[in-house]
């Protein structure tokens, strides 16, 4: 195996790891918003999102893929990312939502979506130009 193919794997599985972390951040406020709060899925959905988003760039972007962009502009990249993934998801899950389907087995599938996507945008789009460029990568 290649040294390039085993960072990549490498890359995959932290990825994964600090993935998995966002998501316990997202089911455990999605469930204190929904189940303490009252609120409904979409807004329990909606700020769960954006908590998780915040965690996994973050540690994504310094750990996982070692990059040194301009942070407002990989920042800028990841929401147009959300522009789209949002809505549709906040859509979807809605309407799974009040057409009876399991409110966490919809928030799940969506996470599952939402991982494989963004790290592929992630990769691919924000950082393809700025992977092993921090101080951590040198």
């Amino acid at each position: 195996m290649t040294k390039e193919k085993k960072a990549e794997i490498f890359r995959a599985v932290k990825f994964t790891l600090f993935s998995a972390s966002a998501g316990i951040i997202q089911i455990l406020s999605f469930t204190l918003f929904k189940e303490l709060l009252g609120l409904i899925y979409w807004q329990s959905y909606l700020i769960s999102l954006i908590l998780s988003v915040l965690w996994n760039f973050t540690f994504n972007r310094r750990y996982t893929f070692h990059s040194a962009a301009n942070i407002p502009k990989a920042m800028a990249l990841v929401a147009l990312y959300y522009c789209v993934f949002t809505p549709l998801s906040t859509w979807a899950g809605d309407a799974l939502a009040k057409g009876g389907a399991n409110e966490y087995l919809i928030e799940i599938g969506t996470m599952l979506v939402n991982f494989v996507t963004e790290f592929l945008y992630q990769r691919f789009f924000v950082f393809r130009k700025t992977l092993e460029t921090n101080d951590l990568a040198k």
